[in-house]
């Protein structure tokens, strides 16, 4: 028998943050699990399914590939999302997911979350509002990397 999602764990993320133990329980509703040895790939880069991900034990690599060469770019933790971009505009993925140990992540499929629209609008609502939240946490992220790179490149502000 397939492993159901636990709803406490969707509501720890930072994917179900706004939404009650009952919301989430419905989203746990429509949720999937993946368990995942050391070192294997969750998702591949330029892969074009447009699963959302929950990381709920475990840790997950973000690789990418530059110049041929895979990078290791980020190491996600418990209740961290990935795959927002191909989820929310269905485009192919731009990095490979890869456990770094014995993992368990919740899948969400687009289709499946749009089944939600009709009968709880709350929840998509909410949700939605997380995936914003999640790529705007992403973007500053990265911003701040490319900031700290430039500073030591350019050797600007006395710090290095």
């Amino acid at each position: 028998m397939a492993r159901k999602p636990d709803f406490e764990k969707i509501g720890s993320s930072v994917l179900g943050g706004e939404l009650t133990l009952k919301e989430c329980e419905i989203l746990s509703s429509i949720m999937n699990v993946r368990e995942l040895k050391a070192g294997e790939r969750l998702v591949d880069e330029s892969g074009t399914e447009h699963t959302l991900f929950v990381l709920v034990e475990g840790k997950l690599k973000v690789v990418s590939e530059t110049e041929g060469e895979q990078q290791h770019v980020y190491t996600m933790k418990v209740g961290e999302v990935a795959g927002t971009r191909a989820f929310v505009d269905r485009s192919p993925r731009k990095a490979t997911l890869e456990a770094e140990g014995d993992s368990v992540v919740y899948t969400l499929e687009p289709d499946a979350f749009e089944s939600l629209l009709e009968k709880h609008p709350g929840i998509v609502y909410k949700v939605m509002r997380s995936i914003f939240r999640i790529t705007h946490s992403n973007l500053l992220r990265m911003n701040q990397e490319k900031d700290q790179l430039s500073n030591y490149i350019n050797k600007t502000h006395g710090r290095y």
